[in-house]
């Protein structure tokens, strides 16, 4: 009896091993899928900076893909990916903002000093509607299909290879869908 007790931890073991071991080489590991993917975006927040055509609703529907990106001036990952947004609305894709638990003159300082890469901003100062967006912390971006529905999630800064890899790609083809 004492030797099957002593055995069951080997076996425990080795099971718990191999599915850590199947779990890394899975596809889509390290994704985080989010749950607005093929549904309506959520509700944009119905404030704005003074001075900035407001994002609406409307905009997400327009037809046209939309890349919506979640950002703040105090966000350093935030100012690692502006250059990206810059080329990004130079290139002619449509890239809206939504500023998200900051203050509207630091915004709009920030806006005016470093180029501003979005036809429409919307702002979110207390955090709530970022909730709706499933959105924990800036930088994070989303392809809409001109239809208003999600296509694609993208948390973290719009920079470097994981960037490259997937949102590029997801981007391309739904801008490739609209035509």
């Amino acid at each position: 009896m004492i030797k099957w007790l002593l055995v069951i931890p080997l076996v425990l073991f080795a099971g718990l091993a191999s599915m850590f071991y199947f779990g890394m080489y899975r596809d889509g590991q390290g994704e985080l899928r989010s749950v607005f993917i093929d549904r309506p975006a959520p509700v944009v927040p119905g404030t704005g900076l003074q001075g900035v055509p407001m994002l609406t609703d409307a905009d997400l529907r327009t037809g046209k893909v939309t890349v919506v990106n979640f950002w703040a001036t105090w966000c350093p990952p935030c100012r690692a990916e502006h250059p990206v947004l810059l080329k990004m609305a130079s290139d002619g894709v449509r890239v809206a903002g939504i500023n998200i638990m900051d203050d509207d003159l630091k915004a709009l300082e920030y806006l005016a000093d470093e180029g501003n890469p979005f036809f429409a901003v919307a702002t979110d100062p207390k955090g709530r509607n970022r909730v709706e967006w499933g959105v924990t912390a800036p930088p994070e971006t989303f392809i809409i299909r001109g239809d208003g529905t999600v296509a694609f999630k993208f948390v973290g800064p719009l920079i470097g290879t994981d960037y490259e890899a997937r949102f590029v790609p997801a981007l391309a083809a739904a801008l490739a869908a609209e035509k």
